[in-house]
């Protein structure tokens, strides 16, 4: 069966998942926010090439998961808009094989970009390892041999990636050294983000039990996960706070709190009562988790603004 080109554009738009892109390109710009913030002048060139990076690496993420998760996500039936795949490479519009080649195309560009920004702007010696490690771990994430999702050890890796290593690779791009507030203010994100993935786990559950996919919810069931995900969501907003240990402002950081909280309250309830049990119920707990991801995000980066503004 042929498909227009419309159709095929469409298809790879899904595939690429796009408006997931935001968990990573978000933390990478409030590491920026934070080097201005302290002082530094923006190097718009580095800024938007490796943001472009970034943006290639979240595409090697979900292309190789698309292609190595196939199977898993095929037998599927309980998924959701949030888990199971983007479910493209089920209606047949993009053939599999497409896929794995533009993973690599997609690493390739990467690489040279990454090696550019390096040798032309000299951003300093961890700029490639930092780059490496992002790569390796999101190629890795659902490709042999490590697949890290099948592991129990993947929602970890995601948090340490989509938290620790994209501020603070936005921040030591700009700065050429690391910072102890850039790693305690990618904490929050990295419990959130991890939450994203675990909750994203609860309706894919049978499949992935029935194909020998260990990860977290697998091995340790939805009961004990969801005690775990109504911690964390507590453990979530108090570490907003951290940041004050490295001189951030607890005014702005106990004002702009506030903007998820709602969020967080919602779904602590939810969990506490095991709605993730009901199939629409559990949608709108994923809907929120990655609010909640996201609103942390803005509500850091508006502290950083909003601090500097005043403060000059």
């Amino acid at each position: 069966m042929s498909y227009s080109v419309n159709v095929q554009l469409k298809a790879w738009a899904g595939l690429a998942r796009l408006p997931f892109h935001s968990v990573s390109i978000m933390p990478f710009i409030l590491g920026i926010v934070l080097a201005w913030a302290q002082g530094y002048q923006v190097n718009w060139p580095v800024a938007v090439l490796s943001g472009v990076v970034v943006l290639l690496i979240m595409l090697v993420t979900y292309f190789s998961g698309e292609y190595f998760d196939f199977e898993v996500d095929s037998i599927n039936k309980d998924y959701n808009k949030f888990s199971g795949g983007s479910r493209v490479l089920q209606t047949g519009a993009i053939n599999r094989k497409s896929v794995i080649i533009a993973t690599y195309v997609a690493l390739a560009v990467a690489a040279v970009l990454g090696l550019s920004i390096y040798f032309i702007f000299k951003t300093g010696p961890f700029t490639i390892p930092l780059g490496i490690f992002g790569a390796f771990c999101g190629y890795f994430y659902s490709s042999k041999p490590f697949q890290w999702s099948y592991r129990g050890i993947g929602e970890v890796i995601i948090g340490v990636c989509y938290g620790w290593l994209t501020v603070n690779t936005g921040y030591y791009l700009q700065t050429g050294r690391f910072d102890l507030t850039a790693s305690l203010i990618s904490i929050p994100i990295a419990i959130s983000i991890f939450l994203v993935i675990l909750i994203n786990e609860f309706p894919d559950y049978a499949a992935d039990k029935e194909m020998g996919k260990k990860n977290l919810v697998v091995r340790f069931g939805k009961e004990r996960m969801g005690i775990l995900a109504f911690w964390l969501l507590i453990a979530c907003y108090l570490s907003f706070f951290l940041s004050y240990f490295s001189g951030v402002p607890l005014l702005w950081l106990a004002i702009f709190s506030l903007i998820p909280i709602d969020f967080i309250i919602v779904n602590a309830v939810a969990i506490a009562r095991k709605r993730y049990n009901d199939k629409i119920a559990l949608e709108a707990i994923c809907a929120r988790m990655i609010l909640i991801n996201m609103l942390i995000t803005i509500s850091l980066i508006a502290t950083f603004v909003v601090n500097k503004w005043i403060t000059g």
